[in-house]
């Protein structure tokens, strides 16, 4: 199980496509409110969460975790607690920790990324301590995948569904998307 957080401000693309791609291929994705279980994304368009973050219990059956980009929508997921102690259990029990756009600054500022290379939004890079800043639209560096912005979020879900579940996967979910 992968839980994707959603923050008011959040980048739609980010979240769903990702979302999407890794449900389409299998892996169980659940998407989780902060605050209430309707999210209104950057663009203003409301999108009803799986639970909310006060349903969300125990956090120990999860895969991983991601964060979508988008603004204010990074800044309301770092002032939860609790997504950061979960990143920081995901990260610290060597499961998937995925962050694109400008999310990957919360890696950042958590310590996750020294010595890993990782990617964000053009002018979050000083965000991302410790890191070997790269262009690339999505980054995996073990269990670490980073992603661009809204334009990589295709590229970004396709890579977490390879590293979950391998290229033959990714590859054939790409496929049938007409990618």
């Amino acid at each position: 199980m992968f839980y994707c957080y959603l923050a008011d401000g959040f980048e739609e693309i980010e979240a769903l496509a990702t979302v999407d791609i890794l449900r389409r291929a299998g892996i169980a994705v659940t998407t989780v409110g902060v605050g209430d279980k309707i999210i209104t994304g950057s663009h203003k368009i409301s999108v009803a969460a799986d639970i909310t973050i006060n349903e969300l219990k125990d956090v120990t059956d999860m895969q991983g975790v991601i964060l979508p980009g988008g603004m204010p929508g990074v800044t309301n997921l770092y002032a939860e607690q609790r997504i950061l102690d979960t990143v920081s259990y995901a990260y610290n029990h060597d499961l998937f920790v995925c962050a694109i756009c400008a999310a990957p600054l919360i890696f950042g500022r958590l310590g996750i990324l020294k010595g890993k290379k990782a990617t964000c939004f053009p002018g979050f890079e000083d965000e991302l301590v410790g890191a070997a800043v790269c262009k690339d639209k999505a980054v995996v560096d073990g269990k670490v995948i980073t992603g661009k912005g809204a334009g990589c979020a295709l590229d970004f879900g396709f890579a977490i569904t390879e590293a979950v579940l391998g290229a033959s996967t990714a590859e054939r979910v790409a496929s049938s998307m007409q990618c």
